[in-house]
């Protein structure tokens, strides 16, 4: 059986914890700024994780991880 490819878009977006959870940064961050609280922009930059009924869908994304 040939070797399974990895999504590369996923690959460059999330990244998988020791614990084997996926890691996401969280979007809206890049433009029309100026409308959104500072207080949003600042929530935006912290990582969150890939939700569980996601998760399934992610790990096929990413099969060696």
């Amino acid at each position: 059986m040939p070797k399974m490819k990895t999504h590369r878009g996923a690959a460059k977006r999330l990244t998988v914890t020791a614990t084997g959870k996926i890691k996401r940064g969280k979007g809206y961050k890049s433009h029309l700024l100026t409308g959104k609280p500072a207080k949003r922009t600042r929530a935006l930059r912290t990582a969150a994780l890939v939700s569980d009924s996601d998760l399934p869908g992610m790990k096929r994304l990413l099969p060696y991880s």
